[in-house]
């Protein structure tokens, strides 16, 4: 198996189409297939389902998908530790996010202080975006869920709290502070299983042994916005993503443990890597200024 055809499949996974693939790699698509078919064939192994102009990976593709990840992140880092990088000057930094409210404001920082880096993000929930710096998907996370896994570099980035939100023809829409127990018999907007907001503000519930109306989940903050102003209730989100839009009220719940933390990580054996080192660097000194 060459490096060469190895590439190529990477390529392909990671664009989920042969014609993108090629177009990043500067090759014609035939080339690029012929080199994964060879793959295909060598090994009798089926890497893609090919549907129309996109490629889904099979669950094989999807294993070898994630060691190609792991090789070609190695391989990055391999250049950079004999190129000798000290600063940051370019370059693509991969970022796994819960929250695009507390990372935008360190990108638009990073991008001053070094305007030819680029930037992708994925965003997840808490859960999701830990397992994208293990699958080498991510060189950094910003997740409200703290851990004591030894893999990882944490450190904390800004403190939060859960706040609900209801359009203006809510009847909470007049009570800006009301109790959780106020909630009993509400229906509510959450978002999925997996999110920290979810588990922080089931928790509170639970705790006071508040049975609230029909629980609406949604993926993604921006559904749960889309879901309130549907009608489906109330919204729970972080304060700092209080969704701007004057049709929505907030509310805040007095009495409930609902505070959060947002913290940024990495890897802790890719820390030492320029672009990933300058990003937590950046976090701490916002850190420390919040």
């Amino acid at each position: 198996m060459s490096i060469t055809g190895l590439r190529a499949f990477h390529a392909v996974a990671k664009a989920e189409s042969f014609t993108r693939a090629a177009a990043a790699m500067g090759i014609s698509q035939p080339t690029l297939s012929s080199q994964v078919r060879l793959i295909e064939e060598r090994h009798a192994a089926a890497l893609f389902d090919r549907r129309g102009r996109g490629v889904t990976l099979t669950p094989l593709g999807q294993r070898l998908f994630d060691i190609t990840s792991r090789l070609f992140a190695a391989e990055g880092e391999a250049r950079a530790l004999l190129e000798g990088v000290r600063t940051v000057q370019s370059g693509h930094l991969r970022l796994a996010t819960d929250s695009a409210t507390h990372v935008m404001p360190l990108l638009s920082a990073m991008r001053k202080r070094a305007s030819g880096l680029t930037f992708s993000l994925r965003l997840g929930n808490s859960t999701t975006v830990l397992d994208d710096l293990v699958n080498y998907r991510a060189d950094i996370a910003i997740t409200a869920r703290p851990s004591s896994d030894p893999r990882f570099l944490i450190r904390l980035l800004k403190r939060d709290r859960i706040v609900l939100f209801a359009p203006r023809d809510h009847a909470l829409s007049l009570k800006r502070h009301v109790p959780i127990t106020a909630l009993a018999g509400h229906d509510l907007v959450i978002r999925e299983r997996g999110s920290i907001t979810r588990e922080v503000f089931e928790s509170a519930l639970a705790a006071d042994s508040v049975i609230p109306g029909t629980l609406t989940e949604v993926e993604g903050r921006e559904s749960v916005r889309e879901a309130v102003a549907a009608g489906f209730g109330l919204g729970i989100v972080f304060e700092s993503e209080m969704p701007s839009d004057k049709s929505f009220v907030p509310i805040e719940i007095e009495g409930a443990a609902l505070d959060v933390a947002e913290y940024v990580a990495c890897l802790a054996s890719r820390s030492n890597l320029a672009m990933i080192r300058s990003f937590m660097a950046l976090a701490a000194t916002e850190a420390g200024s919040g």
